[in-house]
């Protein structure tokens, strides 16, 4: 399953110009409030170039990225929890999503119109902030109705469901976010069935105009001040400069960034911070057939890794040929590691490290 990030913001913050740029999927983008009507989904290439050098050092006939998956949705007004608006009806796009880009808006311009007329980041990440809290205690008090009839005829399992419901109802009620709560042993997995918008981990997408990269104006120090206050990430981007990138060739495209002073897009900022956000690393597989780069988190055993690739090889794990991408691109081949001692032979216990390839033998 390819990462998934939900895209979030107020109306005209740039964020559907941001998805079309980074997915090219041919999201509109226009100049009033609520013209993406329909959730739009766009999957992406994570860009990382160890792959096509691993591919030409293995003379791979097919090369193989990972992916990231981007979901739009409606920009959100306040109110948007109790029907505002059309970004309520497309909240339960992003309820499955692994993490949240909340695109805010950091630049001013008079002829794009803001909602609330003017722009100010702090007071629009708390609108929208507000909604998803507000929708996810919404989401919860269902479930404490749903469990209460239950609960008070006797039920046991019920009634341990409605003091949990009751008591992450009146943690959110006090403003607090649902992945600040404190889940008892055997009480995780009804947190995880919830879906919880607030319990997912938040990037801050500053979007800014094309004079204020790399670092960002003011405006971006206040969105940084509210993601520390968060544990949350601020990633500076220009949704403008991206729909340019977009549309360059490779060669153009570098010295296109050289200009700015960016030594990659915002796009691979973009990715590289969620990464780091939510602790994923990158493994490879290569062979004659492909070459092929796989997502896991960090901390992940071999069998786990082997079985991203199909449950048939975690089930039947036997071992896994390792071999670091420094050291096979240094060497030059996977035969020539094996020589030269490089590849090892881990076992069930070895946790996959980032730029590992990886040979998996397994029984049938």
């Amino acid at each position: 399953m390819a990462l998934r990030c939900g895209l979030v913001g107020l109306p005209n913050v740039g964020k559907s110009t941001l998805f079309n740029a980074l997915s090219n999927a041919g999201a509109e983008s226009e100049n009033y409030p609520f013209c993406t009507i329909e959730p739009n989904v766009g999957t992406v290439p994570v860009p990382d170039d160890r792959l096509p050098r691993l591919a030409e050092l293995a003379e791979s006939a097919e090369v193989t990225p990972a992916t990231i998956e981007f979901v739009d949705i409606a920009g959100l007004v306040e109110g948007a929890s109790e029907g505002e608006g059309l970004g309520n009806q497309f909240l339960a796009n992003i309820r499955e999503v692994d993490a949240i880009v909340h695109v805010v808006r950091c630049f001013d311009d008079d002829n794009v119109v803001h909602v609330s007329g003017s722009v100010d980041p702090v007071r629009d990440i708390e609108v929208i902030n507000t909604e998803l809290l507000l929708k996810d205690l919404d989401t919860v008090e269902k479930r404490v109705e749903r469990v209460r009839k239950p609960a008070t005829s006797g039920d046991k399992e019920a009634a341990e469901q409605l003091a949990f419901y009751e008591r992450l109802r009146d943690h959110l009620s006090d403003g607090a976010w649902a992945r600040t709560f404190e889940a008892r042993a055997g009480e995780e997995e009804w947190l995880r069935e919830l879906f919880l918008l607030t319990s997912k981990p938040v990037l801050y997408a500053a979007n800014v105009g094309e004079g204020d990269l790399p670092e960002g104006n003011e405006q971006v120090d206040a969105v940084r001040e509210v993601a520390a206050g968060e544990d949350a990430r601020v990633v500076v981007i220009s949704a403008e400069v991206e729909a340019q990138i977009a549309e360059l060739e490779p060669d153009e495209r570098d010295l296109f960034l050289d200009e700015l002073g960016l030594e990659r897009s915002g796009l691979e900022r973009l990715i590289r911070a969620a990464y780091d956000l939510l602790g994923l690393i990158t493994f490879f597989t290569a062979g004659p057939k492909e070459a092929r780069a796989w997502t896991i988190e960090r901390g992940t055993h071999a069998p786990e890794a082997a079985g991203k690739i199909h449950s048939d090889f975690q089930r039947g794990f036997i071992k896994a040929e390792t071999v670091h991408f420094s050291d096979y691109e240094r060497l030059g081949s996977e035969a020539a590691a094996r020589r030269a001692g490089a590849m090892r032979a881990e076992g069930k216990d070895y946790e996959v490290k980032d730029g590992d390839v990886i040979l998996f033998r397994f029984n049938v």
